[in-house]
């Protein structure tokens, strides 16, 4: 038995439940002692409002009995709380279930949550809501228990008297009336870090109505409209809502903790566990999962390796304002992860279904059914929440947020990175077949969420890139190891490769049916400590065997620029990937006012694909970029005796320096080609092609990319990249073609001044950082042979804005080293 208190917006249920006996109850409806009564004197005693059951619950009041038994009459409410409920953990889930317009929230969204215990005021006779917020734990075996339980005192936040006692349920009864209608209540509250407070502003709430009561076994459901203002459509406009507060019982006995490892991405929650063996405390971290078991009969079958039943399995609903022909395609997203289930030693543990309308038993607002909400909505997303037991990280449910406007992401997506392979992408509408393919991909990676697993951007560097044209690899394997990456579609694979439409999609791979089998597989030991052993072996072992299983976290999360942890990348070489998608995007611009084509349009969906385009372009970019001065982070066992840090391979960024001086550097004019700018655009300067050859040329030429190469030479040694190759390649890129004589266009003049003035930001600078470094020394013997090349090369020149030009450079590179003398 353990002692919880808690941190977070998150519940716990603290095991030490004491009961009061009914005579003890009778005990505090006797009169105070004299000596009380004048010590508080100008305050009325609570125990004198006690009256007996039938006078208090008369025959007006509509009686709802479940897990807290509500009695209502008109305006007034009772809660009828019975002992056994004293001292457990309630979950308290607020979601919007009506919401306003205009204010980009929506039904089924969670507003607020938070964990809860009733107890009961010995010498008020109160009813108390306290928090239980998780910040540590202790076995009560230890000594240090005791420490722990005094430093840990749960806050009270609402006390209500107590105005009867029902012997025959052992249950006392409180007037909630007021409180369910007061702002401050937590049914009535919104969490600071919440959507309607950060997108809408909603705040000033008042006139709160209870609308509606239903109470289930193990949850009551409480809907309370609400006005308020918000900023949204303008400032101070007011706004109506209705919200639905589910308080949950959360389970006598938690899950046992499984510990998490960095080596597989789930999410995770965290608390300080302490004992009396230990010289420091543990943070302890431990996964998110639902709680899946066997039927008792099928526990030794289970245990043993067998495929079993568990006995709830995981069933998820979908929303019955969800669009028909899209509902199987969501629905086979969420049975697509029956298989990966199968290896955890469960069938049929996962099931969508649609809701059964007609069934008058059921209510879409009961806190025990999981939906896929779908919003109408212009935002092109979807997400896959959770709400769980802090206790243990047991997944109670979950309400997947889709956004009708994904499809329009989706169309941007496919057409972009497949239009060149798939005929079917290649329309301003695709085919209903199609769209529900790209669904149910999507489907099943938010699914995956609610299944407790975080995004894996770095399964999809675990495939070679040439096997993302290889029709036997990609049928065995898939493009990528992980629905859980964001690795899109194939945009590696090119017309010729005859990759068929089912393998251009993302699909549940290796990793995942893994990652599923490590969280839900039996325990291999009496506590999470020994499990953790056990499962840390469990991981070690499969890495070893399969390196596809590789997690690599989101660079986002983690703060580290591992560039083979990207979003939106395909392969294991960015460069040459990418190289492949540029090809098909060559191949695809032309085709842009064809293929968006729509009767009566106006060139609005071809100026969004135009856009869609360029950004693809603008990824491909930033895949390679990483390259530069990149370092590889793979967590590691100790006993594995292999390295966690390591440079990117030199050779990748080689090729990403090269890649730069053939696909951006060399001026990429197919990307402003006539037979679709004249549709939807302008003229501009710079245009997109001059801009993005300027970003990424300072990116490379920054202090800050300079400085990480040296950081990884002094590190890393020879199997780095060196600087002064770095910047060589770079110099042959923007200026070997000085020696020639030629013509220089509009855009190499253009990168040369600012590669010049990429340069002057390091030699002109007075901080320390950047001048007492080897980085500035490379630099300035780098404007010092541009200043000998353009000297060598003018006297060639015979066309009149070259040679205006590299005299310009000239001036400018005599200012900078008249500026700062030091550097002649």
């Amino acid at each position: 038995m353990k002692y919880f208190s808690c941190f977070s917006l998150a519940f716990i249920t603290c095991l030490l439940c004491s009961t009061i006996a009914p005579a003890q109850v009778r005990v505090v409806n006797t009169p105070p002692p004299a000596d009380t009564a004048r010590k508080d004197s100008g305050r009325p005693d609570p125990r004198s409002v006690i009256r007996p059951y039938a006078e208090v619950i008369d025959p007006h009041f509509t009686t709802m009995s479940g897990l807290i038994t509500v009695h209502q009459y008109k305006d007034t409410i009772y809660f009828e709380i019975p002992e056994t409920l004293l001292h457990r953990d309630i979950e308290v889930i607020d979601r919007l279930s009506v919401g306003p317009g205009g204010t980009g929230v929506y039904p089924g969204e969670v507003l607020d949550e938070k964990t809860i215990q009733f107890d009961h005021g010995l010498i008020d006779s109160t009813i108390r809501i306290r928090y239980d917020l998780v910040i540590s734990s202790a076995d009560t075996a230890s000594d240090i228990y005791k420490a722990v339980t005094k430093s840990n005192e749960l806050p009270v936040v609402a006390s209500f008297p107590i105005k009867a006692y029902h012997h025959a349920t052992n249950s006392y009864i409180i007037d909630v009336s007021h409180w369910l209608r007061d702002a401050k209540s937590i049914v009535n509250t919104i969490a600071l870090n919440n959507d309607l407070v950060r997108r809408a502003a909603i705040a000033g709430l008042h006139d709160f109505n209870v609308e509606s009561i239903h109470v289930y076994p193990i949850n009551v459901e409480i809907a309370i409209s609400k006005n308020g203002e918000s900023r949204v459509p303008a400032p101070n406009s007011p706004v109506s809502l209705t919200s639905v507060t589910s308080f949950v019982e959360l389970p006598a006995v938690p899950m046992q903790q499984r510990l998490a490892d960095p080596r597989v991405g789930y999410f995770a929650d965290q608390e300080y566990h302490f004992s009396d063996e230990q010289q420091q405390v543990e943070d302890r971290r431990f996964i998110l999962r639902w709680r899946l078991e066997p039927r008792d009969e099928d526990r030794a079958k289970w245990l043993a390796g067998g495929l079993v039943e568990p006995q709830k399995p995981i069933v998820i609903y979908i929303d019955p304002a969800t669009p028909k022909q899209w509902r199987p395609y969501l629905i086979q997203g969420i049975d697509d992860w029956q298989k990966a289930f199968e290896q955890a030693g469960f069938k049929n543990a996962i099931v969508g279904k649609e809701w059964p309308e007609g069934d008058t038993t059921m209510h879409m607002d009961d806190a025990r059914y999981s939906f896929v909400n779908y919003l109408p909505s212009e935002i092109t997303n979807a997400y896959g929440p959770q709400i769980h037991d802090p206790r243990s990280g047991e997944i109670i449910q979950t309400h997947i947020g889709w956004y009708h406007n994904v499809m329009q992401l989706l169309h941007e997506w496919y057409m972009v990175q497949a239009g060149a392979v798939d005929p079917r992408a290649r329309s301003a509408k695709f085919p209903d077949s199609l769209m529900g393919q790209l669904i149910r991909f999507v489907s099943s990676h938010e699914v995956g969420h609610t299944l407790g697993l975080r995004h894996n951007m770095g399964s999809s560097s675990r495939t070679p890139v040439d096997s993302l044209r290889s029709r036997h690899y990609l049928a065995l394997h898939g493009h990528t190891a992980s629905i859980m990456d964001y690795a899109r579609f194939d945009y590696v694979a090119q017309p010729g490769d005859n990759i068929p439409e089912e393998e251009l999609f993302p699909h549940i791979g290796e990793y995942d049916r893994w990652a599923i089998q490590w969280g839900y597989s039996p325990a291999r030991g009496q506590s999470p400590g020994t499990d953790r052993i056990a499962m840390s072996r469990l991981v070690t072992d499969s890495l070893r065997a399969n390196p596809r299983l590789w997690f690599g976290a989101d660079n986002r999360e983690t703060g580290h620029a591992d560039p083979r942890c990207q979003s939106e990348d395909l392969g294991d070489d960015a460069a040459r990937a990418s190289t492949y998608g540029i090809a098909n995007l060559k191949r695809i611009l032309p085709n842009l006012p064809t293929w968006t084509h729509e009767e009566g349009g106006t060139y609005e969906e071809t100026a969004r694909l135009y856009q869609a385009v360029k950004d693809q372009f603008t990824r491909y970019m930033q895949h390679v970029m990483m390259n530069i001065g990149g370092v590889d982070i793979t967590p590691r066992a100790e006993d594995e005796s292999l390295p966690v840090y390591s440079p990117t391979p030199r050779r990748l960024q080689e090729e990403a320096v090269a890649f730069f001086n053939r696909e951006l550097f060399t001026t990429p004019a197919w990307l402003l080609d006539e037979r679709v700018t004249r549709y939807v655009s302008e003229p501009s300067e710079p245009n997109f092609v001059e801009d993005l050859q300027v970003r990424v040329l300072n990116k490379l030429l920054d202090i800050a990319t300079i400085d990480r190469l040296l950081a990884n030479q002094r590190q890393f040694g020879a199997r780095a990249y060196p600087v002064e190759d770095y910047l060589a390649a770079i110099h042959r890129g923007i200026w070997g073609d000085l020696t020639s004589g030629h013509v220089i266009d509009a855009y190499r003049r253009n990168l040369q001044k600012s590669y010049i003035g990429s340069l002057q930001n390091i030699l002109l600078s007075t901080k320390a950082d950047q001048t007492e470094t080897d980085g500035f020394s490379l630099v300035r013997a780098d404007i010092l042979a541009i200043q000998r090349e353009v000297a060598a090369a003018l006297p060639k020149v015979t066309d009149r804005m070259t040679k205006y030009h590299l005299q310009d450079i000239q001036v400018r590179i005599r200012k900078t080293l008249e500026a700062n003398p030091t550097i002649q």
